[in-house]
């Protein structure tokens, strides 16, 4: 017997803990390999496969030299412990977006992940889940890679066993691509890693157009006339936080959304507003909401954290200064950042009202720091009204939130004049079924989702048409709501309403693809969010007659 051949001294493993470790290792190593990797693929036949590299990672480790058969150990841990991780990932992040976990991409996003699912289950619930789920994958791969060594360490008589499974299994495999059964054997293992690897790369050179995006030359020559067509009114960009074109046309939600839009038309018409409205492709869905602020304002596709971060420190002029530049007063009201917003300086602001600057003193609404009408209300008298005591010209953007899960409680609109300081909202916020209970079961999810978006459009609408006088209003949706509401492959446009009392500029709109009304047509074009910088600069400029 050589060296290599004989166990450990003192170390020494009982042909029993050698079948213990080979039915392991098998087990997981399937396990891992056969684990679909999209949500929807969780049926029966989507198991039966057999993994060709299950059999012949335990030849490897059984046959080769201890020291070779070692480092292969290291390999093949590392290999299916990525993989494994990669399809949760996978299955999570198509479950949020529709698209493929991006290790380039995504894993600055597990922050704002923690936010949210903290902030549903509450930090000590969601502490207590994600280190289970921590301690189980590291002490699952402990355990892989303590079976792996224990085969190695088998003495040759005692690997003859383990040995003659493995070439079983192999046979098994091989024979299963000569025989018509339902299950199939393949090998794709390496495929799966490469193909996650080449995402990583087209990534990168994605990076790499968006930076000679940014290097281009902006055509839009900044100065006081560039807003002519709109003149010393003010302009008021509000995000409904997912509000997408489901929430508009899909069965489950239509009958209370186009009853609602047809409320505020109603409403806004008797005001003497004008509305167009028309819909928008959303660089995301989902979450993220901050990557469809930057499209919308920069002009440019910003579909990943890493171009927003790019943005975040170029000199490409946000629609925000450039009305800046024009001599308006620009300000943020974005009633859910509670921690510092350094981004906020590539806007341009002049004046930024987070969530500690509105003034609210009433109960929060689970993750929702305030309902929607505080936060127009709260809008109203703290940078509207002192924009016209300075005799400026407001351009504000606005974010939000009472329609981003968990959607519950459910807030309803109330007088205007009662809202005070927030805390009539109190009894609101106390209401309702709690995030876990809405969250066990799919209907409630869904009920409780158009109902928050019901009361947006609701609260926006008599917002509008009680306190819009002169300005323009461009309201918008940020995002389709994750998957567990659209379904699967729902379109990402989100419907966008210009509302003025000023006809001739609606009708520019309106000759630019927009449909008269709340509603827009089912056949109205989806144009990028990216788009609309230019189309607003263009509308915003014409003095006279609709565009053509």
């Amino acid at each position: 017997m050589t060296t290599s051949d004989r166990p450990d001294k003192g170390r020494t493993v009982s042909s029993r803990a050698g079948w213990v470790a080979f039915v392991f290792f098998v087990v997981v190593s399937f396990a891992a390999l056969i684990l679909p990797d999209h949500p929807g693929a969780f049926y029966g036949a989507a198991f039966l496969r057999f993994q060709l590299e299950v059999p012949i990672m335990a030849l490897v480790l059984l046959v080769l030299p201890r020291r070779v058969a070692t480092v292969a150990a290291i390999l093949f841990a590392v290999a299916v412990f990525t993989l494994l991780f990669l399809k949760i990932a996978d299955i999570g992040v198509q479950s949020a977006f529709q698209r493929r976990f991006n290790p380039y991409l995504d894993m600055k996003m597990l922050a704002d992940g923690w936010n949210v699912f903290s902030g549903t289950l509450g930090a000590w619930k969601a502490g207590l889940a994600l280190g289970v789920v921590l301690a189980g994958f590291i002490g699952l791969l402990a355990l892989y890679f303590g079976a792996e060594r224990r085969l190695i360490r088998l003495s040759t008589a005692q690997k003859r066993g383990p040995v003659i499974a493995a070439l079983v299994l192999l046979v098994i495999g091989v024979a299963l691509n000569f025989v018509e059964t339902p299950v199939r054997a393949e090998m794709k293992a390496l495929a799966y890693l490469g193909n996650r690897l080449a995402l990583v790369q087209k990534s990168v050179a994605d990076m790499q157009r968006f930076e000679r995006d940014l290097a281009a030359a902006d055509e839009v020559a900044s100065g006081s006339d560039l807003f002519a067509a709109i003149r010393g009114r003010d302009v008021i960009l509000v995000f409904i936080e997912s509000y997408g074109r489901s929430a508009v046309e899909d069965p489950l939600y239509s009958p209370v959304t186009a009853p609602r839009l047809d409320n505020v038309e109603a409403e806004l018409t008797e005001a003497g507003f004008a509305a167009a409205s028309g819909w928008l492709v959303s660089p995301t869905m989902g979450g993220l909401s901050w990557l469809a602020h930057g499209t919308f304002l920069s002009g440019l596709w910003t579909d990943s954290q890493a171009r927003y971060d790019r943005l975040m420190i170029s000199d490409r002029q946000s629609l925000n200064n450039l009305f800046r530049q024009a001599g308006w007063r620009t300000a943020a009201v974005m009633p859910a950042i509670t921690m510092d917003w350094p981004e906020a300086s590539y806007y341009g602001y002049d004046e930024v009202f987070a969530s500690g600057d509105l003034g609210y003193r009433g109960k929060p609404f689970n993750w929702i720091t305030m309902p929607d009408q505080y936060t127009l209300s709260a809008f109203d008298r703290l940078v509207r009204r002192p924009a016209r005591a300075e005799g400026k010209p407001l351009m504000a953007e606005i974010a939000l939130i009472s329609s981003h899960a968990p959607w519950t409680p459910v807030p309803t609109l109330i007088d205007w004049n009662d809202v005070g300081d927030g805390t009539v909202f109190d009894s609101q916020a106390e209401s309702g079924e709690t995030p876990q209970e809405v969250w066990s079961n799919r209907d409630d999810i869904r009920d409780h989702y158009i109902r928050t978006i019901d009361y947006s459009l609701q609260t926006v609408g008599d917002y509008i048409a009680r306190f819009g006088d002169d300005a323009v209003f461009i309201v918008l949706g940020d995002h389709q709501p994750a998957p567990v509401v659209t379904g699967p492959d729902a379109s990402r446009a989100v419907p966008v309403h210009v509302i003025s009392r000023d006809a001739t500029l609606i009708e520019h709109f309106e000759a630019d693809g927009f449909t008269p009304g709340m509603i827009p047509a089912p056949d109205a074009p989806e144009t990028g969010m990216d788009t609309m910088r230019a189309r607003l600069i263009d509308i915003f400029g014409q003095t006279a007659g609709p565009a053509m």
